[in-house]
Parts: structure tokens; sequence; C-alpha cells
């Protein structure tokens, strides 16, 4: 049986990776495709009770062990969940993996990038996304689209200075040089945010048919200009 796909959404706040991921599973579907979707932190019911306390606790939480509980919740979805669905031929469609550690963890709380990357190498257990792809819109845009989802998490709340660092993160993240020099994030895209949703999945469908062709080039359609 052929291994499964792992490809993983990614990007600051609002610009639409979630819509996005959840178009791109029912395309993958009506077409045939074996499909699952997660989102970090969650999907099993460690994941889930962390995700409460990482994202709803009114209390104040150390950024090693905010890290940690991020790790926590990956090692127990990438055994559960991730690793049997590829071992089946499933494409597994992430909201969110290590990529946002380093942007909101690293690069936001300034958590040593080392020590950080080695607590990953353990959760994942040197698991690598096939293709990342990073949704960019300007952040003025990302921020107004946030804002309008109403309620906000305590990291939503982080502040203005820690959003501008986790912003400048993900704007090094497509350069070939950083890509080397962190292999364990696998091979990541940008892939334009703009405009309305079904033109952003034309344009995810034609990144992952370009990058992986022998998965889903049958997706192909024309890119919106």
């Amino acid at each position: 049986m052929e291994k499964g796909r792992l490809i993983v959404f990614e990007g600051p706040e609002g610009v639409g990776k979630t819509t996005q991921l959840k178009m791109l599973s029912a395309k993958l579907a009506a077409a045939g495709i074996s499909v699952v979707t997660f989102r970090e932190p969650g999907g099993t019911a460690l994941g889930d009770a962390i995700r409460g306390i990482l994202l709803d606790s009114p209390g104040e939480i150390t950024p090693a062990a905010e890290a940690l509980l991020f790790m926590a919740s990956r090692a127990e979805i990438v055994r559960e969940k991730i690793d049997p669905a590829l071992r089946n031929g499933v494409v597994v469609l992430m909201d969110r993996f290590f990529l946002s550690t380093y942007a909101y963890q690293i690069a936001g709380r300034g958590l040593p990038e080392d020590q950080v990357r080695a607590a990953n190498a353990l959760a994942t257990g040197g698991l690598r996304p096939d293709l990342t792809l990073a949704i960019e819109l300007p952040a003025a845009e990302g921020m107004a689209r946030a804002t309008l989802r109403g309620s906000h998490d305590r990291i939503e709340r982080s502040g203005d200075e820690f959003h501008a660092r986790v912003e400048q993160a993900f704007a090094r993240f497509a350069d070939g040089d950083w890509q080397r020099a962190h292999e364990e994030c696998g091979r990541i895209v940008t892939v334009d945010g703009r405009g309305e949703p079904d033109e952003v999945l034309a344009r995810v469908i034609a990144t992952l048919a370009q990058n992986l062709p022998d998965s889903f080039a049958m997706l192909r359609e024309p890119v919106a200009r």
C-alpha cells in the first residue's frame, strides 16, 4: 500500500488556513481520496484537554510550559492518529504543526531554538510534512479578519509586539536557506491568501499538483488571477 501524505496548513492569525483546509478536505473526498483532518493542539483526548489549557486558561502559562504542552499534544496525535493514517495510505491535513511552534514559541516567546527543536524531534519521532502550505496575507487584513471572529483565545491576546515577531517568523519560512537549515520542517511553499475562498483554493490545489503531482495532479484547476 502506498504511504499517505502529510500536508500542513500554516500562517498567522486570520489568513484563512482553516477554511482552506476544510475546503481541500471536501475536494479530496469528492475525488475519492481518503483524507482525515486534525488540528493542533487537539485531535486526541489528551490533545483536546491540552487545547483547553493552552487557549482558554485565565492564568499565566510560562513560555517553557506552553511549548511543552504543545509538544505533548503533538506526540500524542502523531502516535495515535497521524502515523496510522499515513501507513494506511490516507492523506492527512493538519491545521498547524512545528512551524507554528517555531513562530509562536521560538520567535514569539523567545525560547531557545535548539531546545525546542530537540523537543519537537522527540514529539514527532522524526516525522516531517510532505508539504507545508503557508498562507500569506497582509498583516492588517489578517488581523482584521481575526477581529471579526469575535472572542480571542489566550495566545491571540498576547499583544502587538508578540504578533509582529510571529509575522516576521512566518515571512522567513519560504526562504530556501532557512528550509535547508531546518529540514525537520519539510518543504514549505507560500500561497497567496488574498481574494475569495474559491480563488485561494484554486491556488492551493495548483500548488499541491505542482509539488506532489503523483498524489494531487488529478485535482489541478486553473490558478485564479
